[in-house]
C-alpha cells in the first residue's frame, strides 16, 4: 500500500460512493512529476542552468542549423508568455549562451541564435538530460513505456 492507497482508503471509508480513481491516478502522477522534475532540475543546476533556460537551448538546438529562431517561434514552441521569454533571453544572453540580432530590413524584428558556447553547452547536457530521464523510467520494461507514452498521450490529445 502506497501513500495514495491509504488516501483512497481513508475515502472509501468516509465516502463510499465516491469515484477515487481519478483521484488516485492524479495523486500518482503528481507525485511522479515532482521526482522527475526535482531530478532533472538537479542536472541542469549543475551547469547553472534553470528548466526554462535549458527549455530555451534544446528549442534552438533540434530546430537545426543555422539554430536560429525568432522569439515568436520560440514562445509558440515553449507555450509561453513573451514576458517570461524575453527574461529567459536576456539570462541567457548574459550567459554567453545565445545571441540576438536585430534584422537590417526591420529593426522590430529579431532573431535569437546559439552561441558556439552555447551550441557546446546544450550538446552536452542533452547526453546528460537523457540519461537522467532514461533512468527515471528504468523501472518500467520497455512494452511499459511504450504503452505508457500511447496512454499519455491520447490523453493529453483531450486537452491540446
Amino acid at each position: 500500500m502506497d501513500a495514495i492507497d491509504k488516501v483512497v482508503s481513508q475515502w472509501a471509508d468516509e465516502k463510499p460512493d465516491l469515484d477515487t480513481q481519478p483521484m488516485a491516478i492524479m495523486g500518482r502522477l503528481m507525485r511522479i512529476a515532482k521526482y522527475m522534475e526535482s531530478e532533472v532540475a538537479e542536472l541542469h543546476k549543475r551547469y547553472d542552468l534553470k528548466l526554462g533556460e535549458f527549455d530555451v537551448l534544446a528549442t534552438l538546438r533540434r530546430s537545426g542549423v543555422p539554430f536560429r529562431l525568432t522569439p515568436s517561434e520560440l514562445i509558440n514552441s515553449m507555450m509561453l508568455t513573451s514576458g517570461a521569454m524575453t527574461n529567459r533571453l536576456d539570462k541567457l544572453e548574459a550567459k554567453s549562451l545565445i545571441s540576438r540580432q536585430h534584422s537590417k530590413e526591420d529593426r522590430r524584428s529579431v532573431t535569437v541564435e546559439l552561441t558556439q558556447e552555447g551550441l557546446k553547452l546544450i550538446d552536452q547536457i542533452i547526453e546528460e538530460h537523457v540519461g537522467v530521464q532514461t533512468q527515471l523510467v528504468a523501472g518500467l520494461s520497455h512494452e511499459q513505456q511504450t504503452e505508457l507514452n500511447v496512454l499519455l498521450k491520447h490523453w493529453l490529445a483531450q486537452y491540446e
